[in-house]
């Protein structure tokens, strides 16, 4: 008997059906341990050691592991092909040491890109050990975040009161949205204007040609700059006689993007798909781990973590098959594409996200899917193959115009544009762009002779403004992290989930926008810690990372000299007061939280008193700006200048009408309750209730139209019928967040988008784990916060039905609403349960007193 531990369930139940009889799959549900999150769980002082934590959950695991290996000759650790992946395998493996239940077993690791029969049983076939570099670059990036983490933050909540965390990527990320933001308040539109001329040849033949040249110097974008000099230019050229001075044609190839990576696969799903990179992941893990097509569990693509562009020799093969089957042997080329990945480090550079059978086309698959899950898999198919095929080969012309007007200056008119000789990959695909194309290039030219006279039959002169650079997407963010070398593929969507948790930003029309405090931890960090939120600074530590899972770098080395460093720097502001970090807010932020005023005034002048200045102030609920006259001047504000950001959540209580429902005719409008905002079918004139949905959180009411209401009042949404019952399953929005649910069991979904495209296979299999999860009514045990100080025992964070909570004893006590479970400390859980107890409410036990209390009455 052989014992397999895998990561997830789903992998485990795909992998069951490839193995015989003599083996035993089991999941360990990621990692089995961790770091507590308290002071002390890793030491500099005795040489960066660490002690981890395993929660109950993963305890009972391990314990059905250690179980299955008592009649099992082998354990067989088949986690993920990363650093990650070999980190669980590593963690299992110490844990099993230290409970004596290895013994005398074998033991291997394997690991492989796909999760198919072949792919499994030829890792079987040639195992490994643990690989220790991959191990010890994990264990240097899990120590190099925990200590910024708990040593910056601190020093956060000290010094800028309101601030949550910091981290060591997340806060460099979070500063290039806030620099961007910056640079949008900064810019100062410039104003341009452009000639466009309609041109006719000989034959009749028309075409657009601009401004090129004026006196044989080249006319950028800017160069004219007010209407003035257009309507000049437009007077001398309007009949001026132009003539062809040149025509050149060079044919120009254009080939193929390489096959996805975790990056790349995150952008085009959210050009193309509209999929948040979060959204992204958890479809691509499915994906990989399998999905049920007519009763049979099958991986559709490979791992997708990954940075390497590579692929297979056998999958190439397939892929140039399945091309000249389906298009024809001119759009195979001669030779099979080769492309090499940027990764610094061969051991991490897995093969490229592709389907693990070429041969099944998305259409074959659509209709026994999720549509999320086929469109992924639709754009996965599309880039692999379109990765192999032939390049596109097109004709690139442009002629050159000239005339010299009636001013006596010579000017120079140049029409671009191409001819598309063959299609080549851009049969099946073409990469999605963050910005509308405008160019010339998709224009055909007619046919024109050097020397040829040519008219100019019309003249649109228009003016344009610059404009600010875009904010950030998810897409462009991810895409510009990875220039700057910050982050590593894993890391991509964690990042940006920790910054909208955070309250740091928040995600407007599909852009990232900087919230204040988001701002004002940029700005403390860009003013004290600057070295460490500096890009490259960041790359090059990750580069050191990289090393060290090459074998050639020592990651205890690595650690030192990044903490003494760093310590120093913590210690060396230690005695600044809060009044000097705030003032050199003021100054750093002056700009966005002073805006100059029209008057000309002194924008720090209190406009309530006159005489005092004003400043960022902090207190309870975080930052806010008030005056140096306080108390005898209580005036405040909130950080954004008035008039700007002035109650953009806030909707008026007699409401935005949105429009009329189609079916009804009722109006939609969306309105501001004691709840916050909501949208509102219908009116109150004949004394019914109408019907009404709350605006999900983290939603933008701004961001609220006519078809997102009426999505809105039409939950819950009712998404199939379960399989084995008969009845129906829904899914809707309620106090905890997007659901689906069948009967009386309620499964979390990951978005508020996932309501409205959840499928039936989808809604089953998460019934089904919630079920399997909830198994007998019991909560479970996040983690052990510590023990009473008062009383002894110990106090336990619970996920409950309703929940998360404390629990010591038979005292159990609700965390606050907008508490992180992440967050909570022992203080404060003592400080709920000592609150839940005073009450007489907390649990089993006040309920207890209380049918005490009236039997004793009766």
């Amino acid at each position: 008997m052989n014992v397999v531990v895998v990561e997830s369930p789903a992998k485990a139940k795909t992998i069951n059906k490839y193995l015989g009889q003599d083996y035993t799959v089991l999941a360990s549900y990621g990692h089995v341990r961790d770091l507590p999150a308290k002071d002390g769980s890793v030491r500099p002082d005795e040489d960066f050691a660490m002690s981890w934590e395993t929660d109950a959950k993963s305890k009972k695991r391990i314990d059905d592991i250690a179980k299955a290996l008592k009649s099992a000759d082998k354990l067989i650790l088949a986690t993920d092909p990363d650093r990650e992946g070999e980190a669980i395998s590593w963690h299992v493996l110490e844990i099993l040491k230290r409970k004596g239940a290895l013994k005398d077993k074998a033991i291997e690791r394997v690991a492989f890109n796909a999760v198919t029969r072949s792919a499994i049983l030829d890792a079987l076939d040639n195992p490994r050990v643990i690989d220790d570099d991959l191990v010890e670059a994990y264990l240097a990036r899990r120590a190099l975040d925990y200590l910024v983490g708990f040593t910056l933050s601190p020093v956060l909540w000290r010094k800028l009161p309101g601030a949550r965390s910091a981290g060591r990527v997340q806060s460099v990320a979070l500063r290039l949205v806030c620099d961007r933001e910056m640079e949008i308040e900064a810019f100062r539109p410039q104003e341009y204007w452009t000639l466009e001329a309609q041109m006719r040849n000989g034959a009749g033949d028309t075409f657009t040609a601009r401004l090129s040249a004026i006196d044989g110097k080249k006319v950028d974008k800017l160069a004219i700059g007010n209407e003035t000099d257009a309507r000049r230019i437009e007077a001398a050229i309007t009949s001026a006689p132009f003539r062809v001075d040149s025509v050149q044609s060079k044919p120009v190839r254009r080939n193929p993007q390489p096959p996805f990576i975790t990056s790349t696969l995150q952008q085009e799903a959210s050009r193309k798909l509209g999929l948040s990179s979060a959204r992204t992941m958890q479809l691509a893990q499915r994906l990989y781990e399998g999905v049920d097509l007519d009763g049979d569990t099958v991986g559709l693509i490979t791992y997708m973590r990954t940075d390497g562009v590579q692929m297979a020799e056998e999958a190439i093969a397939s892929c140039r098959s399945v091309i000249g089957s389906r298009f024809g042997d001119r759009y195979v080329p001669d030779a099979p594409r080769r492309y090499t990945t940027k990764a610094r480090n061969a051991q991490e550079a897995h093969e490229a996200i592709r389907p693990t059978d070429l041969t099944r086309h998305p259409d074959e698959i659509a209709d026994r899917i999720d549509r999320d899950l086929a469109r992924l898999y639709e754009l996965v198919w599309k880039r692999t193959v379109a990765s192999q095929m032939a390049s596109a080969e097109t004709e690139r012309t442009t002629i050159e115009m000239s005339a010299t007007g009636n001013d006596g200056v010579r000017y120079g008119l140049r029409a671009v544009g191409s001819v598309l000789r063959f299609d080549g990959f851009l049969a099946l695909y073409q990469e999605g762009r963050d910005d509308d194309d405008d160019s010339d290039e998709s224009k055909r030219l007619p046919a024109v002779k050097e020397g040829e006279a040519v008219d100019l039959t019309k003249l649109d002169v228009s003016q344009h403004f610059t404009e600010p650079p875009p904010r950030y997407t998810e897409a462009s963010l991810i895409k510009k992290m990875e220039e700057l070398g910050i982050g590593r593929p894993s890391t991509y969507t964690a990042i940006l989930t920790v910054l909208r948790d955070r309250g740091y930003v928040q995600l407007d029309k599909k852009r990232l926008v900087p919230e204040d405090k988001g701002r004002l931890v940029t700005a403390f960090l860009e003013s004290f810690f600057k070295r460490y939120v500096e890009f490259d600074f960041t790359a090059n530590l990750e580069e050191q990372l990289d090393r060290i899972s090459a074998g050639d770098a020592d990651w205890k080395a690595v650690l030192r000299d990044f903490w003494n460093d760093f310590i120093a720097t913590v210690d060396g502001i230690s005695d600044l007061r809060v009044s000097e970090v705030l003032e050199a807010l003021n100054e750093l932020l002056g700009p966005h939280i002073f805006p100059a005023t029209e008057d000309g005034k002194d924008p720090r002048q209190c406009p309530n008193c006159e005489t005092g200045r004003l400043s960022l102030k902090t207190g309870r609920y975080g930052a806010f700006i008030g005056c140096s006259n306080y108390p005898d001047c209580r005036y405040t504000r909130q950080i954004a200048g008035p008039g700007d950001n002035e109650d953009q959540s806030a909707v008026s209580p007699d409401g935005k009408l949105l429009g009329n429902d189609p079916e009804t005719g009722l109006p939609v409008s969306l309105r501001d309750g004691r709840f916050g905002p909501y949208v509102q079918l219908g009116g109150e004139d004949n004394g019914e209730k109408p019907k009404r949905a709350s605006v999900p959180k983290g939603v933008s009411p701004e961001t609220v139209d006519l078809d997102y209401a009426l999505k809105l009042l039409s939950l819950p949404r009712e998404v199939g019928l379960h399989p084995e019952t008969g009845k129906p399953i829904a899914a809707g929005i309620g106090r905890y967040g997007p659901f689906v649910n069948h009967e009386r069991t309620y499964a979390n979904l990951d978005s508020v988008d996932e309501v409205f495209t959840v499928g039936l296979n989808r809604a089953v299999t998460l019934l089904a784990e919630k079920a399997a999860k909830t198994k007998g009514g019991s909560a479970a045990v996040i983690r052990e916060l510590g023990d009473h100080p008062g009383e002894g025992g110990p106090i336990q964070l619970m996920n409950g039905r309703y929940g998360p909570y404390v629990k010591h004893g038979r005292i159990n006590a609700t965390l606050p609403k907008g508490t992180s479970p992440d967050e909570i400390t022992l203080a404060e859980a003592v400080d709920l349960l000592d609150k839940k107890k005073q009450s007489g409410s907390g649990g089993r036990g006040g309920k207890t007193k209380g049918r005490q209390k009236k039997s004793a009455k009766a």
